[in-house]
């Protein structure tokens, strides 16, 4: 299938590891030109090395320029972001009742903040131009609260929000607006996660993996290249009708509809 995304420019926002690098890694391959960006510059200039026609710029998106640094900084070669893909490192693991106030502000400064910003710089050219795609990755949670990570279903689902919002107000405009959920997909983030889960309960990093897996119908754990293909997808023509939708790509591991 042809995404139609050759020689158009995607944006991947926190894209040196993880699912940002393999959503990078699935549009490049369309042939698009691929802006790879993370705090460390060396990473994202190796892993634009990689890939056809890509640049690797360092960035740090929490501080208070960041966003506008990203984009100015992005190649006037590439010409305008066609595609803007959101994603970023999510908060530590905490319960709902010990988060402060000053928690949530950091939640939102961290998943809800730089994304506007950067939509705010891009969506005015896509809008005029009668293209463009804005994907976030999210996270199953929106779908369903996880247990112990309250601040990330807190600014995960504002965003998601904010996005829901968005979607219907460009979509005659040609811009899409969509979120795409992971599950237990094979990450760092998520072997971070499984570690922290091992040292609360008392049982080994694998145990928790083991007993994880258990609950997801497809009996594993996602694999970066799979989420990877979801979000080309999204972003590409084909998906041209697909707007303010939150699509899972988690195994069936979250049960509702």
């Amino acid at each position: 299938m042809d995404l139609g995304l050759k020689g158009r420019t995607a944006l991947i926002c926190a894209s040196t590891q993880g699912l940002g690098e393999a959503t990078a890694r699935a549009i490049a391959a369309e042939g698009a030109n691929v802006v790879v960006c993370g705090r460390s510059g060396e990473q994202a200039r190796a892993i634009a090395a990689e890939l056809p026609n890509a640049e690797g710029i360092a960035v740090d998106l929490l501080a208070a320029d960041g966003p506008d640094r990203l984009i100015a900084a992005t190649p006037k070669a590439f010409g305008p972001i066609d595609v803007l893909v959101l994603n970023g490192p999510g908060p530590e693991p905490g319960t709902a009742a010990d988060i402060t106030s000053q928690d949530v502000t950091a939640a939102v400064d961290a998943l809800v903040r730089p994304q506007q910003r950067l939509i705010a710089l891009t969506l005015p050219g896509m809008r005029e131009r009668g293209w463009g795609r804005i994907l976030a990755i999210g996270s199953s949670g929106i779908a369903a609260p996880l247990p112990g990570l309250a601040l990330s279903n807190l600014g995960r689902a504002a965003l998601a929000g904010y996005l829901k919002t968005l979607a219907a107000e460009v979509a005659a405009d040609g811009v899409t607006v969509n979120l795409l959920l992971p599950g237990r997909i094979g990450t760092e983030r998520v072997a971070r996660l499984d570690a922290a889960a091992a040292k609360r309960t008392g049982r080994s990093p694998s145990e928790v993996a083991d007993k994880s897996r258990r609950t997801i119908p497809a009996g594993r754990y996602g694999r970066p290249e799979e989420f990877g293909a979801a979000a080309a997808f999204l972003c590409g023509d084909p998906a041209s009708y697909i707007t303010g939708t939150a699509l899972r790509c988690d195994g069936g591991l979250v049960r509702s509809l």
